[in-house]
């Protein structure tokens, strides 16, 4: 893993969410290194070279970050601030992925610097779509400083 480009790094503590999201990546060819991690703690300390990641070579960051709001231990814009705060980390696309509409946390999380926010559909299919749709643009379309 670690000789490998990190492509996406996936924060979601929905075991469902994160299952569906990995395979219609992978099904779609869009990324085939994903790392999952179930909080935003462990988020923080896998890009930050803490906790059980001290041995991470921490200038291997993941082209794309999908993040989860609802999460334990740390919530997700927590992390999204923490990241855009750290000259190491603030380049990284973020794609908030979460299953709150609610104006306040789209607000906020933009307001920390988030590239982008989607609701998960909750639709089988559309999850798919909205999935493989913003994986293309993010790793193979957009065009990234790094």
């Amino acid at each position: 893993m670690e000789n490998k480009e990190i492509e996406i790094l996936l924060v979601e503590d929905n075991k469902n969410d994160a299952e569906l999201t990995i395979r219609a990546l992978i099904k779609n060819n869009i990324a085939n290194n994903i790392i999952h991690l179930k909080d935003g703690a462990s988020a923080l300390d896998f890009l930050f070279g803490n906790g059980e990641f001290k041995n991470r070579d921490i200038k291997k960051r993941p082209r794309l970050i999908l993040l989860d709001l609802k999460m334990p231990k740390v919530d997700g814009l927590e992390v999204l601030e923490k990241i855009k705060a750290n000259d190491l980390t603030k380049k990284i696309p973020v794609v908030v992925l979460t299953s709150s509409k609610e104006h306040p946390d789209v607000e906020k999380a933009y307001a920390l610097g988030a590239n982008s926010y989607i609701v998960k559909p909750v639709e089988f299919d559309d999850f798919v779509k909205v999935i493989r749709e913003l994986g293309f643009y993010w790793l193979l379309l957009n065009q990234n400083t790094d």
